[in-house]
């Protein structure tokens, strides 16, 4: 009888951990804003959240985290080479799905998030992206659906893109413009699939 029970606590122990990795692992299909949220049954209710909370579309948010992370919820940066080959420490503290640093993430969570968010969680990491956007609109003058714009902003700071430093970056450049079109493709797909997303207005969450 012990080594059954033994046999069923294993079981149940992998089974456990099967689920918890099933739920951070990145969407398959990641082109497609509609097949993400029907894969990941919270994500939408999580950025529409996020999105009320903060007057940031769910189009920006999502394709600027994609580009982040992938949706990849320990993303880090790739760490560097010493000599060429010798793996090396990391270029930045960034971490989780919205690729925030330690200091940026502290003062979210001092003014906003919380003592028990997460970088790695989705909840708290796309509320931060809308949280700082937010702030980027405000501060900057930019429009809630310029992804383009937003995303320079998140990439290179506040301050970066006031002094310009992203104009230097072709390569950034380049990137910001597919966020944008990243965003409107999925503006398009969510108008489309919202409606049977959304939680009937008698759902008490």
């Amino acid at each position: 009888m012990k080594g059954a029970g033994l046999r069923r606590g294993l079981v149940m122990l992998c089974c456990a951990a099967l689920v918890a990795g099933c739920a951070t692992a990145p969407p398959g299909r990641s082109d497609n804003i509609c097949l993400i949220f029907a894969e990941k049954a919270d994500w939408f209710d999580d950025a529409a959240r996020a999105e009320r909370r903060w007057d940031i579309p769910i189009p920006v948010l999502m394709a600027i985290m994609y580009q982040e992370s992938s949706f990849q919820a320990k993303a880090k940066p790739p760490r560097l080479k010493l000599f060429g080959v010798i793996p090396w420490k990391r270029p930045s503290t960034a971490y989780g799905y919205a690729q925030v640093k330690n200091e940026t993430w502290d003062d979210y969570v001092e003014a906003e998030g919380g003592l028990f968010s997460d970088r790695d969680d989705f909840r708290d990491a796309i509320d931060f992206m809308a949280w700082y956007n937010r702030a980027s609109v405000k501060e900057l003058g930019l429009k809630p659906n310029d992804a383009y714009s937003l995303y320079l902003a998140y990439h290179d700071g506040r301050g970066g893109f006031r002094r310009g430093t992203w104009r230097s970056k072709g390569w950034l450049i380049e990137t910001a413009k597919k966020v944008q079109t990243r965003a409107n493709r999925y503006d398009t797909q969510l108008r489309g699939c919202r409606k049977s997303l959304e939680s009937p207005w008698w759902w008490p969450f």
